[in-house]
């Protein structure tokens, strides 16, 4: 098999845990965001089955780290065509929340300008603005940290962020390495736990079977947050690999997606 045919098998891995209605999603292809020289950015907005007109939802955001022409090399599709986020779309938007993925060249300042559209055209797009929430997995978490550290276009109400590279302190560089290696967005650097909003519930999702030195950026970020007593909940998935949620067909990760779930739920719906 080459490697072309294995990156494209990656892209189309969709999320373990399914529920009835992702079928009946609404999804509203292409709205444009933000327009640039190179033609305009677009989100797709993943409505629940049944949304009426003027019905404004919580939403979930899914975090892109990386630029798109650089996913577009190794996965051969954007950001939001990958089949991870058009699953996980489907699902939350199943579950009862709006969900929105987005094309991007700069991560830093696409996302910015995403969420500036989004809350100040939030009733037009059907959504609360006042009831935000992010998911971000790997390395796209650093860029979401500084989205929630930031909260420049206004506060978000909960995020997940899953088996992700989190926080340099003291000597260590992995974060930073990585985002060299691989070539994410790490506007994170020379942040702290400290720069988190204290009321800000965070759900950290680990994978057990995860590169050593990613599980010590977590570990890490964990006893910072607990010693800061903030409101984060964590889940350890002892057998889980990196990215379980496309990748491992089990009970156990079906389980924690669900957790994953449940929690953006219990945050932006009540």
């Amino acid at each position: 098999m080459s490697k072309e045919t294995q990156r494209n098998e990656m892209a189309a891995k969709t999320v373990v845990h399914q529920v009835p209605g992702m079928d009946a999603v609404v999804v509203h292809k292409d709205v444009p965001y933000r327009g640039t020289e190179a033609g305009a950015l677009t989100m797709d907005i993943y409505a629940p089955p049944g949304s009426k007109g003027g019905e404004r939802r919580p939403a979930v955001v899914f975090v892109s780290g990386y630029p798109d022409p650089g996913l577009e090399a190794v996965f051969g599709c954007k950001f939001k065509e990958v089949g991870q986020y058009t699953s996980w779309g489907r699902l939350l938007a199943a579950s009862g929340l709006v969900a929105i993925t987005y094309t991007n060249r700069d991560p830093v300042a696409d996302l910015d300008a995403l969420l500036r559209h989004v809350r100040q055209n939030a009733s037009s797009l059907g959504i609360d603005e006042g009831r935000l929430g992010v998911w971000a997995g790997s390395g796209n978490v650093p860029r979401a940290l500084a989205a929630l550290m930031e909260g420049a276009s206004g506060p978000f109400r909960a995020a997940v962020l899953a088996y992700g590279l989190m926080l340099d302190a003291g000597e260590s560089t992995a974060v930073a390495q990585a985002a060299a290696q691989f070539g994410f967005a790490n506007p994170c650097a020379g942040r702290s736990v400290d720069d988190l909003p204290r009321d800000l519930p965070l759900f950290i999702a680990r994978a057990g079977q995860d590169r050593t030195q990613l599980n010590e950026t977590i570990d890490r970020f964990v006893t910072g947050a607990l010693s800061r007593n903030l409101p984060v909940t964590v889940v350890n998935h002892p057998t889980g690999p990196h990215a379980f949620d496309i990748l491992d067909e089990s009970e156990a990760s079906r389980e924690v997606v669900r957790r994953m779930v449940e929690f953006l739920r219990f945050h932006l719906l009540t």
